[in-house]
């Protein structure tokens, strides 16, 4: 991996694939909900649609066309803390991938046909979400854990905030977020040090002006939520306050959920699937943000199932509190940890993600030796003291299903939710 800085300020991490024919190219930009006043909430999505409706030489449909006809890819995201538009294409077609995406990033025309027709686009998007309860308990469970943080606000925004946007709101938000300091591009495949000419022809314009966010840590909240919902189970998540993505103890965290319910030998899946049969879908899983993060727990089943799922999972989270996890757990973990990893670097889109990721969030990188040693050293103490930290408080709990009467039977006061927001998209 070599990183390079254009003389405008934008970092450039370019990572050299000899053996591909394929090249990934991002920009990503270190924006998202997290970022957005309650005002604003649902701009930085907003904006990543609308890049892909046209400039003044790309029509939407011409944008489609381009990467269609060389066979390529392209896409966009919006995550809680940045937004990624990215390309995979072959490695003789970068050109045309690098000449489209900068037209996109700089000279969208955000015209108001182009806003009112996004905007409904967003909407449907919006009611997709709620008509899918597995997906919108995570966000509630976001909101039972932040509260108002801006790290519980739903990426998609909501109607009315969305209904009020206007271009001139989003070309301000652009003016103050899109700058040279708070992007990097990213670039992993079949390239060398002359695809630098290229970014520095189309991204050497970038203005640097601005400031960074002034970010408020968010304090974890024992909170519980409930929404009702028309369903034929009830979809229950239980959170911790978990590490962030710099936390030197990180990859203890990632092999503790690996143990609980990240995968098919986990004790979540092997105790309530497989072994009781009271859940199709079972696990676990940990978000890392910049200065904070969450370990959820979840679970589908029926209503009459729920007050034993919530016992056996609570069962199942003391016992691994108590006694730890086992050697062979541990063993296991890192196998299947070091395992993923490696195999993640065969592809140059998950290469170009890595570095794009670690230079916005972290301004550094491990190399592969660096990352497998990270997760060798990890201990039975590390272990210890990452279960002491995750449970050593009263969890967040967030339920979606049709029965509130099920909530008695599982020890907590919930809050009654009138109404959920989604909360991931692209």
């Amino acid at each position: 991996m070599n990183k390079y800085q254009l003389k405008n300020g934008l970092r450039v991490l370019i990572e050299p694939i000899p053996a591909c024919r394929s090249v990934s190219f991002g920009i990503w930009v270190k924006t998202g909900s997290r970022n957005e006043t309650p005002e604003e909430n649902g701009i930085s999505h907003f904006i990543e649609h609308m890049l892909f409706k046209g400039t003044d030489r790309h029509s939407a449909k011409d944008i489609a066309d381009r990467f269609d006809g060389i066979g390529g890819n392209v896409n966009a995201f919006t995550a809680k803390e940045y937004t990624c538009y990215y390309a995979k294409v072959l490695d003789q077609h970068l050109p045309i991938a690098v000449d489209v995406l900068a037209d996109m990033f700089f000279h969208s025309q955000l015209a108001d046909t182009e806003l009112a027709k996004e905007k409904n686009v967003i909407l449907e998007e919006i009611a997709m979400y709620e008509d899918t309860p597995d997906d919108t308990v995570h966000d509630l469970a976001s909101r039972a854990a932040f509260g108002d943080h801006p790290l519980a606000y739903s990426i998609l925004g909501t109607a009315e905030r969305l209904e009020a946007m206007g271009a001139q709101d989003l070309r301000a938000y652009m003016g103050r977020k899109y700058r040279a300091d708070n992007t990097v591009i990213s670039i992993a495949g079949n390239v060398g040090e002359e695809v630098l000419e290229l970014i520095e022809r189309h991204f050497g314009v970038f203005d640097v002006s601005g400031s960074d966010d002034m970010l408020e840590s968010p304090a974890f909240r024992s909170g519980s939520l409930f929404h009702r919902k028309k369903t034929e189970q009830n979809h229950l998540c239980l959170t911790f306050p978990g590490c962030s993505i710099a936390d030197p103890k990180l990859y203890a965290m990632i092999l503790l959920n690996n143990a609980i319910g990240g995968g098919m030998s986990s004790r979540l899946f092997q105790e309530i699937r497989e072994k009781r049969g009271l859940a199709y879908s079972v696990y676990s899983y940990h978000t890392s943000y910049a200065d904070s993060g969450l370990f959820t727990v979840y679970a589908g089943t029926a209503p009459k199932q729920t007050k034993d799922v919530y016992d056996l999972t609570v069962e199942l989270l003391s016992e691994m509190a108590e006694h730890g996890m086992t050697e062979q757990e541990l063993h296991r973990g890192k196998e299947q940890l070091k395992g993923n990893l490696i195999l993640s670097l065969e592809s140059t889109s998950s290469r170009m993600n890595r570095l794009g990721k670690n230079e916005l969030m972290l301004g550094r990188h491990y190399t592969l030796d660096e990352m497998l040693e990270r997760i060798e050293r990890v201990t039975m103490d590390d272990i210890r003291e990452m279960l002491d930290r995750i449970m050593g408080t009263s969890c967040a709990i967030a339920l979606v299903g049709g029965q509130e009467k099920v909530l008695s039977g599982i020890g907590r006061e919930f809050v009654v939710s009138s109404s959920i927001e989604a909360a991931s998209g692209e």
